[in-house]
């Protein structure tokens, strides 16, 4: 079964989701999400693969201080959705998807919860 990970090259925790696809031999496809943001429906997959809460998707780092955002700003599925359409470099990464499962690859070993599932 083939798996997708959406990748930033700057981040050493989705660099080390995909060394794990690679070492493991995974047939995978990478989405750079930045240079190629995800659209309406890829997140609304994205966040119902994921589960739980929808604000787990959205990173908490420095850009979304400069942006000024706060929980309530994220708290349902539809604002989660709006804020990563407008700021996708604020997507958690990686985000690694196989059939119908997905986990946020932090720490990177996550990607083995899906890889050794079967």
């Amino acid at each position: 079964m083939s798996v997708t990970i959406f990748h930033n090259p700057q981040c050493s925790k989705s660099r080390g989701a995909l060394g794990i696809l690679n070492e493991r031999g995974v047939e995978h496809d990478v989405v750079e999400y930045i240079r190629t943001p995800p659209d309406r429906a890829t997140l609304a997959r994205i966040l119902a693969l994921l589960g739980g809460p929808p604000g787990a998707l959205v990173r908490r780092d420095s850009r979304y201080k400069e942006l000024g955002l706060h929980e309530a700003d994220h708290a349902t599925r539809e604002q989660v959705i709006d804020l990563l359409l407008k700021h996708p470099e604020l997507m958690e990464r990686p985000v690694v998807i196989r059939g119908d499962q997905a986990v946020i690859g932090r720490p990177p070993e996550r990607v083995l919860q899906l890889l050794d599932g079967d």
